[in-house]
Order: structure tokens, then sequence, then C-alpha cells
């Protein structure tokens, strides 16, 4: 299949939906009776980019490397430790409980486990209408929309009544896009939509994704650990390693060029559809360090080809080291 969609400009230059500017979230390690702070888990640590309207940003990374942590905290379901984020220019971490409850209007989330983040004793229309009363939507408004977003996902207006274990893994996917969608955001983050569902049904909703981005001008920040499924639906692409995004640039330039010694390992890991054809693969030594111990200086030091002196004593900035009109974006002392 053939992507013919134009690259897009940097969001940074244009004004962008979300501005994320070095998000931290640190959890505290609790022990003994007491049950004081021993240590900390450096989830996420100096996290930054921009996000466009209608754009779909790909956030990608080995499990544990701080993916889903980024996309909770900009929704404020979990609590920063430091950093901003800005949504249409509001200061989402300085909102109120009351303004807060507003903004969830325009901000949604999909999650991962279509099963558990639905109330199994209540009827999937119910839990599709629950945002909407939350919100001072009910009656035959409501209804009327729930009706609508079943039908734009897929699924029959009928199907209302039906509990959660009577659907597919696939249908349950699609129930949970329907209630990200109720509210008509502009932003939904993706928490990995697709990775507990088999590869035809994959497809399937990435392709609903992208049907409804089109319609409705939806912005979204996509998570997933799948260098495929990422290609396929973004158009920008950050690579997450420990805590920090050490590669961000267009998918198209991402997977042609990849810079950073951390984004070729994993892409040459991406299975090649033909027989013939071989990707020689990088077997990188060693295992991904503790959050709660990171390394000093650049965090993928111990693992790195590349690594040099300075490597282990100072932390890389992610700059540009792209070529004029073409932004690519790399931490790493050893590129540019």
């Amino acid at each position: 299949m053939v992507d013919e969609r134009p690259a897009r400009a940097d969001p940074a230059a244009n004004g962008a939906l979300l501005h994320v500017r070095s998000l931290v979230k640190h959890f505290p390690v609790r022990s003994g009776l007491l049950q004081r702070v021993g240590a900390w888990v450096e989830a996420v640590d100096g996290v930054t980019f921009s996000v466009a309207e209608g754009e779909t940003l790909g956030l990608v990374g080995e499990s544990g490397c701080g993916k889903t942590t980024v996309g909770r905290t900009i929704l404020r379901l979990v609590e920063p430790t430091a950093g901003s984020v800005r949504f249409q220019g509001l200061d989402v971490f300085s909102l109120g409980r009351r303004e807060l409850k507003a903004l969830r209007r325009d901000m949604q989330i999909i999650f991962q486990d279509p099963f558990s983040s639905l109330d199994p004793r209540m009827p999937i229309g119910e839990s599709i209408a629950e945002g909407l009363t939350v919100h001072g939507v009910r009656g035959r408004e409501a209804a009327a929309t729930v009706r609508s977003v079943l039908d734009e996902v897929g699924l029959h207006q009928g199907l209302a009544r039906r509990y959660p274990h009577e659907f597919s893994g696939g249908q349950r996917q699609r129930i949970g896009i329907a209630r990200a969608l109720a509210l008509r955001p502009k932003l939904i983050v993706c928490d990995e939509p697709v990775s507990a569902l088999d590869v035809s049904i994959q497809s399937q909703v990435l392709n609903l994704l992208k049907d409804l981005q089109r319609e409705h001008g939806l912005t979204y920040l996509f998570i997933a650990h799948n260098l495929s499924v990422v290609e396929h639906i973004s158009d920008r692409v950050g690579v997450m390693y420990l805590g920090k995004i050490v590669e961000l640039t267009g998918r198209r330039e991402l997977y042609a060029n990849p810079l950073h010694p951390y984004t070729k390992a994993l892409i040459s890991a991406i299975p090649v559809p033909d027989p013939l054809l071989r990707r020689e693969r990088i077997i990188l030594p060693g295992d991904v360090p503790s959050p709660v111990d990171p390394p000093p200086g650049c965090v993928f030091h111990p693992r790195c080809p590349m690594a040099v002196g300075v490597c282990e004593r100072v932390t890389p900035e992610l700059r540009d080291v792209g070529a004029p009109g073409a932004r690519h974006e790399v931490a790493c002392h050893c590129v540019g």
C-alpha cells in the first residue's frame, strides 16, 4: 500500500495544538513499616515535543520506556513531577478541578486493554454515554450520540444493550474508540490501541482511526511498541528510551534514514515481507538499565556501539541535525 500523504511541517513552527516541554514524572519507591521513600522511578525525564492540529505523532519504544506515562501525564490522569503541557494555549497543569473537567471534553484516551477499561456490569451503551452524562448531556441527545458513534465505529446500534463479555476483542476496542469519540474531542491519546488484537483486526482498527481522523479533524498521540504499526499511521515519530526521547522526525525520514543507534537497532528488527531479502540485524548488548538507577550521561551509552568518553558524563540534548526544511532531532553526541 502506497501512502501518498504529504509530509507535514514542523508543528513548533506553525503553532501546535499540544506543546509538551521538559515533562518529568518520577514515582516514589516506598519500603519498610513506615513506607518511607527509599528511591524514585524516573519514568519520564525531560520529554519535549509538539503536535499540530490534525497530526498523528507516534511515540515508540520498548516496554517500560515511559510512553504510557507520558500520555497519562499529559491528560493529568497522573500528576506530573515537573515540566509543562499547553493545550490550545492553556496551561494544563495549572487548571483547577472545574477547568480541567471542561478541558476533558477536548482530550480523551483509548486504553490498551479494551476489556478492563469497560465495566462488565454495564451495557456498552451506558459506558459510552457515561462521559456525556458527566458533562451534562442526557436523555435523547445522549442516546442519539451513542447511536451515532456506534455507527461511526462500525457497530450496529442495537448492540448498545449488550455487555462487554458478549463482544470480541476487536469489537471491544471499537467500543473504546466510540467512548473516546462521544464527546467530539480534538486530541485523543491512543495508548497501544491495537497491541492486544490479531494482526488482521489491527489493520481494520488502524484504518478506522485514520478514517475518523479525516472525518473529524482529530489529532492523535499514538503510543505503540510495534514500529510497523507506527509507520502505517503516524505523520511524525518520536523514539523513547528509558524516559527520554532520543530521536524525533518525520515518519518517512525516520524509516529511510535513522540516525540514533537505538533507532537503527529497532528498525533492524522489523521483519522484511520478502523471503529473498534480509535486513542486517543489530543486536544490542546487555539489558535496559533500571529507571530507579539510570546511568549518568547518555542513558543509552552502556549498550551503544558508538559510545565515546563524553557519553558517560554529559546528557545529550535533543537537537535538530536535519537538512534545511527537514527537521530531524536526535539526542546523541556522535551524530551530526
